[in-house]
């Protein structure tokens, strides 16, 4: 097979001397998928960029040569690199909400890129449009190319960033983190997908992941990056049965598919009250009236569970489970339209949230998102000591002090503590947050999708965080994630749901070891990296 790709040690360096790339080669073949694997701060994005010909105004290719489909693009000009993009190469980007232009029709968007790859609008592009949809897995062609992308679920909006990148019949696709937002069955589906696709049509596919799991499921070859070089490539067998190189052997051991799952159970004393308790809870919602009549929607319905100390219970299913709407009623933010919700041998179902305020100094919340859960104008100190001032509890001398040990219990420098969140790395974010939500001494911890944001070596440092605050403070978590990876190795208790029912709850050592039910058994066989974990074994 000839070389679709020829990067022959390649440089590219930033205005300021910093090399983002340093002198890295690499080969794809006509109908070949690459993974490059790596960690933010890699490289690995701004090599894709290079290929694109989208390199930002303050970096250059410094050394080395950049050949695509036998175009020297290393000096090539805007309109030569121009003319490449859409025809011979087509680009997935990672965030559809981002990518795709909220003002414009779906159809509209992808007839913008059937009209540059042809050169003019010709008379089958409705035809076409329709055609593309069908080819990516989109019910409904004809009224998707209508909607909005609002209104289309997270998974459709990735299937039309494809059908768009398949538009001009490119012989290479880059898929960049394609799939890193989306649930696990969403995502194994669309993958499944872009593949056959890929495979019918002969094309070459780089995907960029800092997914190892992925990789090595999807990837003819690895290739694995760190701080601008490859550190180690080869075959998945070869990558995840003998890794070289300490840095992958490093990647492999904090990606959650591939660890040990947590060991031992907890023992719950009978004589023991529960922290949170909910009881037959259900939740509708009230939607607009369409033509005079209203109508609902039933988010939660019979949800039953039970959080002891020193206990995390993960609550897992799709996008619109009713996982989220589970979360906002234990944290007091929904009230549940039928049901009981306990807190501390509390009834709070019905209170107020002013009655429900003095409560809250032993629930506490972990973010998502650390940027946006930290305000970017407070210090690390004024962002973890807030909740101490708010209730009033400190000041002075002994508010400082408190911001010490919090900052040193997440282990990070006590000088971080004049630091903004813009001065700190995702990993250093969420430990600040973490420390803020301890400042009040909380029983229980509610975790929403805590790691989907962090590297997989930062998750695994998140995690074991968690595990020893948990260890010496005998905190209880409830863990709301789609990443099963995470949960089979974080929690003590798995309640599965779906179009907000319970269809399985369980030790996690019985929901993944023995599942009962067929939707718990797709959701834990749509995990990454499980397809070459079985045939590494």
């Amino acid at each position: 097979m000839s070389a679709l790709v020829d990067v022959r040690h390649l440089s590219v360096s930033y205005r300021h001397g910093n090399l983002a790339v340093n002198r890295l080669s690499l080969t794809i073949a006509q109908g070949e998928t690459l993974a490059i694997v790596g960690e933010s701060g890699s490289g690995k994005s701004t090599l894709a960029n290079a290929i694109l010909g989208l390199l930002p105004d303050n970096a250059a290719i410094s050394a080395g040569e950049l050949w695509v489909d036998g175009n020297n693009l290393t000096h090539a000009s805007e309109r030569q690199k121009r003319s490449l993009r859409g025809r011979t190469i087509g680009l997935v980007p990672q965030d559809p909400m981002v990518s795709l232009n909220p003002t414009l029709r779906v159809g509209q968007q992808i007839a913008e890129a059937l009209i540059l790859a042809k050169g003019k609008r010709y008379p089958g592009v409705d035809a076409d449009i329709v055609e593309l949809l069908q080819q990516v897995g989109i019910d409904k062609p004809v009224l998707r190319a209508r909607q909005y992308p609002h209104e289309l679920s997270g998974g459709m909006r990735q299937r039309v960033l494809i059908a768009i990148a398949l538009a001009g019949n490119p012989r290479l696709i880059i898929a960049d983190e394609p799939t890193s937002a989306l649930d696990v069955t969403v995502q194994r589906k669309i993958l499944d997908h872009l593949q056959r696709l890929v495979s019918e049509r002969g094309i070459s596919l780089l995907i960029i992941t800092h997914d190892l799991g992925v990789a090595l499921d999807r990837a003819d070859r690895i290739l694995v990056m760190q701080q601008g070089q490859v550190v180690e490539q080869g075959a998945p067998r070869q990558i995840l049965g003998a890794p070289k190189h300490d840095y992958t052997r490093a990647l492999i051991a904090a990606a959650p598919a591939f660890a040990k799952r947590r060991e031992p159970l907890i023992r719950i004393d009978p004589m023991q009250e529960p922290i949170l308790s909910l009881k037959n809870v259900g939740k509708t919602f009230t939607l607009p009236k369409v033509k005079g009549e209203e109508s609902s929607f039933v988010a939660l319905e019979n949800l039953s569970f039970e959080v002891y100390p020193g206990q995390t219970l993960a609550i897992v299913g799709e996008s619109g489970s009713g996982k989220s709407t589970a979360l906002r009623i234990a944290l007091g933010l929904e009230k549940p339209t039928r049901g009981q919700v306990w807190f501390e041998q509390q009834d709070v179902t019905h209170l107020s949230w002013r009655d429900f305020r003095p409560l809250r100094q032993r629930l506490q919340l972990v973010q998502q998102n650390p940027f946006a859960a930290l305000d970017p104008r407070f210090s690390v100190f004024d962002s973890i000591v807030e909740p101490l001032v708010s209730f009033g509890l400190l000041k002075g001398p002994a508010l400082e002090q408190a911001a010490r040990e919090l900052i040193s219990r997440v282990h990070l420098p006590v000088s971080f503590l004049d630091r903004l969140p813009r001065e700190l790395s995702g990993g250093q974010c969420q430990r600040v947050a973490i420390a803020r939500a301890l400042a009040l001494k909380p029983d229980l911890l509610l975790l929403d999708e805590p790691v989907s944001a962090l590297d997989v070596s930062v998750q695994a440092h998140i995690l074991e965080l968690l595990e020893e605050l948990q260890r010496e403070m005998g905190i209880a978590y409830v863990l709301v994630s789609h990443d099963l990876s995470v949960v089979a190795n974080f929690a003590h208790e798995v309640l599965v749901l779906r179009n907000g029912q319970v269809v399985e709850q369980g030790s996690v050592e019985r929901i993944f070891n023995r599942p009962a039910g067929d939707y718990t058994r797709e959701l834990i066989g749509a995990i990454p990296g499980q397809q070459a974990t079985a045939s590494a074994a």
